[in-house]
């Protein structure tokens, strides 16, 4: 069980600078993208993409979000790649049954020298959130992870939003504040839920007011409570990550391996680089 965790944050520039370090069990990788890249940059992710993805890609009927989804899920895969000792075509993934994306299949281990000597399952678990000019993709072994990232903008009708989609305690929280104080708390708090229910991994089944989430800043544990099983808040940590001026993001990673439950409190040290 992770009593504490270590989460790395950095920059990364695919195709073409993606170093990747040596990825412990007690540490989460979180890189950052830019979005903003020239048309040859974007021209090299198309490089990497499989014929699935272009096809996705060929949906979008809006330049910005086209590009956003290249770069983004090129990003995805040179990263992926580089931990697994392959190449980014040789990736496939495959969706839960909420849509929720996994790596599939075996992978060739022996060449990471890590001591093994044949294909293996990988452990590797990733989650991906992009906004305008922002990409965040993060990295684990064998946790159940989510991340969000929002772009902030005034919201005319906060409390509106926050009485569709916070639970009860969240709203008398944010009925406090008001002004920049009541934006960036609501921000705080979208994304934090986002990043809870991405690494549950169950999509629109796990209804948003079912568990609180702290809407103040700095929360070395944001998750407050979860309903009916209030138990199932101390497996999970759940915090913010930093990120550039105009941005919020924040990360949920599983306390306990591959997704299982487990028991005890999982508020100690979180550590950010």
């Amino acid at each position: 069980m992770l009593t504490s965790v270590k989460i790395e944050v950095r920059e990364c520039r695919p195709p073409d600078d993606c170093a990747v370090p040596e990825l412990p069990s007690d540490v989460v990788n979180v890189w950052a993208r830019s979005l903003d890249v020239p048309a040859s940059v974007e021209k090299a992710c198309c490089e990497l993409l499989s014929m699935e993805e272009h096809e996705r890609a060929a949906r979008y009927r809006v330049e910005r979000p086209r590009k956003d989804f290249i770069v983004t899920r090129a990003t995805l895969r040179s990263l992926a790649a580089a931990y697994l000792g392959t190449t980014p075509l040789q990736l496939s993934f495959r969706y839960s049954k909420y849509g929720k994306p996994i790596l599939d299949g075996a992978f060739d281990l022996r060449s990471l020298d890590l001591g093994f000597n044949d294909l293996r399952f990988n452990d590797l678990r990733f989650n991906v959130s992009h906004t305008e000019g922002l990409a965040l993709i993060a990295f684990v072994r064998t946790h159940e992870i989510g991340i969000d990232v929002e772009r902030i903008r005034p919201q005319p009708d906060v409390r509106k939003l926050a009485e569709r989609f916070f639970s009860l305690h969240e709203r008398h929280s944010l009925e406090r504040l008001s002004g920049d104080e009541l934006q960036a708390a609501f921000f705080r708090c979208w994304t934090r839920k986002e990043a809870y229910v991405k690494a549950r991994g169950e999509g629109l089944s796990l209804p948003l007011q079912q568990f609180d989430v702290s809407v103040a800043a700095d929360e070395s544990q944001a998750l407050l409570a979860t309903r009916p099983d209030p138990s199932e808040a101390s497996r999970w940590i759940l915090r913010d990550l930093p990120t550039g001026p105009g941005y919020e993001a924040a990360l949920a990673v599983a306390a306990v391996g591959d997704g299982k439950a487990g028991q005890g409190n999982t508020s100690s040290l979180v550590q950010v680089e």
